[in-house]
């Protein structure tokens, strides 16, 4: 009897350690997993949390820029640029859906990127079902990363003051003078307008560029006209951007984005057919005549609405930021100026981006 006693407090004992061990074992994952909490879940988590702290007090320039898999490198070209002509204290947020996450970590970590400071983050889609419509006039337009900059103050960025910048950018002046730009009060963002560059006019007649609300909303629906916004007037782009995160959450701004989407679903009162695609018209509804205007040398623009209507090089040469918006890409054929958007360019290690040319089949 005493040695069934002791047999059976040693096995007590280990079956104590056992789940001992296996407590700690679960423990252990659940705080290796990315942590997500509040509207976060629904939007982004963190794929890679870099060891330095971002902190305002560290006087970060915070940017964010999506990388989808497809133009993977052109969102390589952008970081570059921004990185190599400043010695600001830049903070890159990458946000890119899962399956890129990867990629983006490896393109980062092969190449001379991989000193930049830096944090992935995974955009949730679903976060759009129910507000974007399947279009087939330009589909690149409906991707879901297109929509990002729509949900700022819901990623896992604790900074009041952040910049977004499209995949499809150059900037060729230094980050800090964007970034420092004064805001209006009460205004949370600042944009370019479409209509304060005279050296860009020529080149928006040439190529017919819309220029005004006319071009992008659908003033056939009343309830585009019951906004009360005039037709003619100027509209702004909003790939280029700098946002004051506290007044976009104290004026709701992403709530107030997501019901014209929803409304869009419902009505179609705008569509990727007209000027700017989809996520251009609700931004220009909520910010009408409450944004702070950038200088417009910090949004030279339009380079990618034709194959060969070009600006002059002396005239670029000064812009601090180029922008290829519209359908000719600089790392496709054929586009213009694709030597200053080639020249920040860094291959892919994993080759597979690889640029279009005239020699080559891309």
């Amino acid at each position: 009897m005493a040695l069934l006693r002791k047999i059976n407090r040693f096995l007590l004992v280990l079956l104590v350690l056992l789940v001992g061990l296996l407590l700690h074992s679960i423990l252990l994952r659940a705080s290796a997993r990315p942590t997500l909490s509040g509207h976060w879940k629904s939007v982004g988590s963190a794929a890679r949390v870099p060891t330095v702290r971002v902190s305002e007090a560290d006087h970060v320039i915070p940017v964010v820029i999506c990388a989808s898999e497809e133009r993977i490198g052109a969102t390589m070209a952008t970081i570059n640029s921004v990185y190599s002509n400043t010695d600001a204290n830049v903070f890159f947020y990458i946000v890119t859906l899962r399956d890129a996450v990867k990629l983006t970590r490896q393109y980062i970590m092969r190449t001379k990127l991989k000193g930049i400071k830096y944090k992935i983050l995974e955009f949730n889609p679903m976060v759009l079902k129910g507000k974007v419509k399947p279009d087939s006039s330009r589909p690149d337009l409906l991707h879901p990363l297109n929509f990002v900059r729509f949900y700022l103050p819901l990623l896992d960025i604790t900074h009041r003051r952040v910049i977004y910048l499209d995949d499809d950018v150059i900037v060729q002046g230094d980050i800090k003078d964007l970034f420092n730009i004064k805001l209006k009060p009460g205004h949370a963002a600042a944009f370019s307008t479409d209509c304060d560059l005279p050296s860009t006019h020529e080149m928006v007649r040439s190529i017919g560029m819309q220029t005004t609300y006319m071009g992008f909303l659908d003033y056939r629906k009343k309830i585009i006209r019951d906004l009360g916004i005039n037709p003619t007037d100027c509209s702004f782009n909003p790939g280029v951007f700098v946002a004051d995160v506290s007044e976009w959450k104290k004026q709701k701004i992403t709530k107030q984005l997501e019901k014209w989407m929803e409304e869009n679903f419902r009505q179609n009162i705008y569509s990727s057919a007209m000027a700017g695609g989809v996520a251009t018209p609700p931004m220009l509804i909520v910010f009408h005549d409450k944004y702070t205007t950038l200088d417009p040398m910090w949004h030279v623009r339009h380079l990618g609405w034709s194959p060969d209507a070009r600006y002059s090089e002396s005239f670029l040469q000064e812009a601090h930021l180029l922008h290829w918006n519209g359908p000719f890409k600089p790392w496709n054929y054929p586009a213009v100026h694709m030597d200053l958007w080639e020249r920040w360019f860094i291959p892919d290690p994993s080759r597979r981006f690889s640029l279009v040319r005239p020699e080559s089949k891309g």
